[in-house]
């Protein structure tokens, strides 16, 4: 990486950790496109894997005590299950289409639920586990598996304290599934360690920004960034056509 790429990696890391610790998402959507142009898509993508890993163990250190672990481990289970199958997939058909698919699928179920509030589409164990299912299909896939579990929560009306708490749990796990399948980054020692730093610089502000957000502006903003997630990977696809 040049001078200028690994500053923005880092800004790009740090700002991913506050969004990650205030909302309880958005750490590959903010950082995950400045390293895979930085590093490459395959190495890059393994440093979000492992990045996001280490942000979801800070973040569990300050906030197991809201988090809902049997919650956390019924999305997880269907969500790991169904990634040799979201693989598989990926491999057979066409990335470009796929990613647009799964784009508009969200962007039309999420449109869904902010109308029609009151409509249960996950609801019960049976729709943690079609949550999950889903989540973990859209992570392989498309590397966004957040808005699968904003309609979840906005469905099942979870606190947000409490979701922002249950999903590092359950993205730690997921990310777990993706390093040993597919490996550890390989990047210098001294770049590893400064976007340690970066991460952790970004979690502390976020955990002091944190009792300042609002319960419903942290939904708003989780919502969006639900939204981003899924306008990113219709655009990704489009231009990979």
């Amino acid at each position: 990486m040049s001078g200028l790429q690994f500053v923005s990696v880092l800004l790009a890391i740090a700002c991913g950790a506050m969004t990650q610790r205030v909302t309880g998402l958005g750490f590959a959507l903010v950082s995950a496109p400045l390293l895979i142009l930085a590093a490459g898509p395959h190495e890059g993508v393994l440093l979000a894997n492992v990045l996001s890993l280490v942000g979801n163990c800070l973040v569990i250190a300050q906030t197991w005590r809201d988090a809902n672990f049997r919650q956390a481990l019924l999305l997880a289970v269907p969500a790991i299950l169904v990634m040799p199958l979201s693989n598989w997939v990926a491999q057979q058909l066409p990335a470009a289409p796929l990613m647009i698919g799964i784009g508009v699928i969200t962007l039309l179920a999420l449109g869904f639920v902010l109308v029609f509030k009151q409509t249960k589409v996950f609801s019960g164990r049976a729709g943690a586990v079609a949550a999950g299912a889903l989540s973990g299909f859209m992570q392989v896939t498309a590397g966004v598996g957040g808005p699968a579990m904003t309609m979840y929560a906005i469905s099942t009306n979870w606190v947000q304290r409490g979701f922002a708490a249950s999903m590092q749990i359950y993205f730690a796990l997921l990310n777990v599934a993706a390093i040993a399948i597919k490996g550890w980054p390989q990047q210098p020692t001294f770049q590893m360690g400064a976007m340690f730093a970066a991460l952790g610089c970004g979690v502390v502000l976020g955990a002091l920004a944190a009792p300042y957000v609002p319960g419903h502006r942290a939904r708003q903003a989780v919502t969006v960034l639900a939204i981003l997630g899924a306008l990113a990977t219709v655009v990704k696809g489009f231009m990979s056509l």
